[in-house]
């Protein structure tokens, strides 16, 4: 059974922040990018440029249906897993956690030399304008929402394993 989903914009510290809840639940870990990298036999970035962004979409989709079948645990899912319907779908009733963050603390954790494909061109403005627009469906799927600007993982863990009632 799946303990929480974590849910944010890139810098929002979905893996880092879900292998520690994951270690506090007791609970394994999973993170839907390395499920697609795995599938694809190399990185997200590659992906991107090679295939396409709606391959990678349709390779994370899937990749995220068989982690909620297959997995008991926390799982972390890309920052744009959660733009398709039937992947808000297939979240919908589950302990949803939108990890939010501010646009510069995203930048200070992303770095402005990333290999995150979709932050190539300009990408403080392109980072600032992916949050905008993802931000009401992080919003409207989040059966709980943290705060993690300037704040410690540890805290932030606790606060997340209480707010699932461990």
């Amino acid at each position: 059974m799946i303990k929480a989903v974590l849910i944010g914009p890139p810098g929002s510290g979905k893996t880092t922040l879900g292998r520690l809840l994951a270690e506090r639940l007791g609970v394994p870990f999973r993170d839907t990018d390395a499920d697609v990298e795995a599938v694809a036999g190399k990185p997200v970035a590659d992906i991107f440029v090679e295939d396409g962004e709606e391959r990678f979409r349709e390779l994370e989709l899937r990749a995220l249906r068989q982690a909620l079948t297959e997995h008991d645990g926390v799982l972390s899912v890309g920052g744009g897993a959660v733009l398709r319907e039937e992947a808000q779908e297939a979240l919908a009733g589950l302990p949803v956690v939108y990890l939010q963050v501010g646009l510069s603390d995203a930048v200070q954790r992303v770095g402005l030399a990333s290999a995150r494909p979709l932050l190539v061109l300009s990408p403080r403005s392109q980072l600032k304008k992916l949050m905008e627009e993802r931000r009401p469906i992080y919003e409207r799927l989040a059966t709980i929402t943290v705060v993690t600007d300037k704040r410690e993982v540890e805290e932030l863990a606790d606060e997340i394993a209480e707010g699932l009632g461990r």
